[in-house]
Order: structure tokens, then C-alpha cells, then sequence
């Protein structure tokens, strides 16, 4: 049997990996899954892991010891270029990526060839109609032919979700999707990944979050980071508890849930 049959067809697959700067592990030992209809939320205090374990899961870093393995292709024995290509990524990094002048339209478009600011490449009209789909899905259409710089923030978050999805991946990838939304851009942002977390057909997910009040509805897994390590994992249930919170993040906190969203707050 060959390496990737091992695998067992996870999207991702961790084994024993450790991510370290200088003498100090800043990441790991950690063994961690992620099936193709699973739906993960990381979470954690501010330096437990999480932007590290989002760059290992995106291919921009590498782990200094154990094997990472995504979508079948081990990290070190694979074009890194080719296999980004099936991963969708957001993050507030990439957003200063894209030209302030970039029509939104093109913004998307340029993702099937995983460039940044259109060019002379061509576009067939598949692409055109599935840039405008995904435009619309995100609530954002009408913006098409405005420049990306003059959106809101709420706005450009939901450009680039639209974005990452363009090239159909294998895996999405949203780095605090929320974060420096107003109330009503953070409701109706989660309320449209509510909606392809619901899609069986929607690329298996992981957000990175630093609130569980922004955990969409539908999402079925979490994983709790504290000092580089697993503190809790499994499905979101058993993770998000008064128990886990508490210890995670060294106060006690009490965990509420309302019509599939969680809420915490400081006892």
C-alpha cells in the first residue's frame, strides 16, 4: 500500500507534529483528523497555535518535526503550488494582497489561475457565471463592478469567501471571519456560512475564531488550542463546555446555547 493510501482519503491528517522557534515548541506534539463532511472551528487564547496551525493546514509553513498530510499529498513530498490550488483560504494577510483598484468581479475571477490583480489571461464564460454565483451567494453581487478598495470590511470578507471558493477547493480555510464586523455584518455573514455548511457539496471547512458568539450554525467539530497543545477536540458538543472553556482560558466561564449558536460569558 502506498503512502497516500494510508491516508485513509482525510483531508487532513496530522501525526506527532511539532512546529518550534528556536528552543520553544510553539505548536504541538499534535495528532489531528479532518474528514471531507466535517465542518471544524478552532479556538484558543491569544498564542496557543492557532495562526501557526492555520499555516501548516494552508502549506505557508512547514512543521519542523512529524508529518502533515492534506488532501492525500504530504507536506515536503509535494508541489506546495499545485496543491494550494485545491485549498481556499482567507485571512486578513491576503486581503493586502489585492489591488485597491481590482473591480470585485475580477478580485474572484483571478482565483482560478491563483493570481492576484487581472491581467491578460482569459476567462470562459463558465468562469464569468460562477464568479457572479458565488458574488451573489455571498450577498455581494451588486458590487461587481466596484473597486475592492472602496468596500467596507464587512464587504471585503465576503468578496474574498467568494474568492476562495472560485476554484472549487478541497478544503476552505477562514481565518476569523468575523472579526471587525458590526452586529449586522457578523449575523449575516455567519448566516451565508451557515448556508454552505449546510451544502453536502461544500468543501469540508475549518474557521479560526477567537469567539464561540461567531461560530456559525452547522459547524460539527472543534478544536481548543492552549499553550501550542490540544486542550479539547472532537465534536463541538463535548468541546465548547463550561469545563473546557474554563480551563483553556484560566477563568471561569459559562456556556449557553440558543438555536444552534453558543455564547459564553465570565463568572
Amino acid at each position: 500500500m502506498n503512502e497516500n493510501a494510508e491516508l485513509g482519503g482525510r483531508v487532513l491528517n496530522m501525526r506527532a507534529v511539532t512546529v518550534r522557534r528556536g528552543s520553544k515548541n510553539i505548536l504541538g506534539p499534535l495528532d489531528w483528523q479532518v474528514d471531507p463532511s466535517q465542518r471544524w472551528v478552532v479556538l484558543g487564547p491569544n498564542g496557543a497555535g492557532k495562526t501557526t496551525l492555520l499555516g501548516l493546514c494552508s502549506s505557508t509553513i512547514h512543521p519542523t518535526s512529524g508529518e502533515v498530510a492534506i488532501l492525500n499529498e504530504i507536506l515536503g513530498k509535494v508541489d506546495v503550488f499545485e496543491l494550494r490550488n485545491r485549498i481556499g483560504f482567507t485571512s486578513s494577510a491576503m486581503v493586502e494582497r489585492i489591488p485597491n483598484d481590482e473591480k470585485v468581479k475580477d478580485v474572484v475571477l483571478t482565483a482560478a489561475y491563483a493570481i492576484f490583480g487581472r491581467w491578460q489571461e482569459d476567462y470562459d464564460l463558465w468562469d464569468e457565471s460562477r464568479a457572479i454565483a458565488l458574488l451573489t451567494a455571498l450577498g455581494v453581487r451588486e458590487l461587481g463592478e466596484r473597486e475592492f478598495g472602496t468596500l467596507s470590511e464587512g464587504e471585503k470578507k465576503r468578496v474574498q469567501i467568494a474568492r476562495s471558493l472560485m476554484a472549487d477547493p478541497e478544503l476552505l480555510l477562514l481565518d476569523e471571519p468575523a472579526a471587525a464586523l458590526d452586529l449586522g455584518g457578523r449575523e449575516d455573514l455567519l448566516k451565508r456560512i451557515e448556508a454552505l455548511a449546510a451544502d453536502p457539496l461544500s468543501p469540508a471547512t475549518i474557521i479560526v475564531t477567537h469567539h464561540i458568539e461567531e461560530i456559525p450554525v452547522g459547524t460539527t467539530h472543534a478544536l481548543l488550542l492552549k499553550d501550542g497543545l490540544a486542550f479539547a477536540s472532537g465534536p463541538i458538543d463535548s468541546v465548547i463546555t463550561d469545563e473546557n472553556l474554563s480551563g483553556a482560558y484560566g477563568i471561569r466561564i459559562t456556556v449557553t446555547k440558543e438555536s444552534g449558536r453558543f455564547f459564553a460569558r465570565a463568572n
